[in-house]
């Protein structure tokens, strides 16, 4: 059985998400943030190093990071289904999209958190957060025009990582000032795998 390490308020939500869209038999082992650090428990180390979430374990092995466990998923288990066919345009505009959620998009969101978070005065990181976050934002909200999904007018594992983005976006009340992105949000929360990964969080939050 597919045992996922599940830390609440993290990326892992997204990877609860997958394994319901695929139909998967699986077992959560939920982990609390640090009431006061905000950061993942110590007792994460034991399963990573790093001591962080999420991290995959099936048939001895130990899998981290939300781009490799979601490639790495869908590859074994979706048949056809959640990724475009290799080889073919929509697959290298997959990839591109299936990366950029952990890349161009994640710096900027995750300084915009931390700033305010730290809840200091800054001389740079700030302001740096708040441009590359309309830089990037923008051109995701360009990009979704006239789009229900990233690639190929369906769902892929691509949406499912760029959903962690989406939720952040909303927890800053920015949607509404990039309303493709906002009609995305709409389109992945009519999943109803995307509404159980949602009730689940909830679930194990605390």
């Amino acid at each position: 059985m597919i045992k996922l390490h599940h830390l609440n308020q993290s990326r892992s939500k997204r990877i609860i998400w997958l394994l319901e869209e695929l139909k998967l038999v699986y077992e959560i082992v939920p982990y609390q943030r640090d009431s006061q650090t905000f950061l993942a428990p110590p007792e994460l180390k034991s399963v990573h190093p790093l001591g962080k979430s999420p991290v995959v374990e099936e048939d001895g092995r130990v899998i981290s990071e939300s781009g490799a466990i979601t490639e790495y998923l869908i590859d074994k288990y979706a048949a056809g289904k959640l990724a475009p066919e290799r080889g073919s345009d929509d697959y290298a505009d997959y990839l591109q999209w299936l990366h950029f959620a952990e890349s161009s998009a994640a710096l900027p969101v995750l300084l915009k958190v931390f700033v305010a978070k730290d809840g200091a005065p800054t001389n740079f990181l700030a302001d740096y957060a708040e441009a590359e976050l309309d830089k990037v934002m923008s051109y995701v909200d360009t990009r979704l025009q006239g789009k229900r999904y990233l690639v190929a007018d369906k769902l892929t594992g691509a949406d499912i990582m760029m959903s962690f983005i989406v939720d952040i976006l909303a927890k800053f009340a920015l949607l509404a000032k990039y309303p493709n992105i906002a009609r995305y949000a709409d389109q992945l929360a009519s999943h109803p795998a995307f509404q159980k990964a949602e009730q689940l969080e909830v679930q194990f939050d605390g």
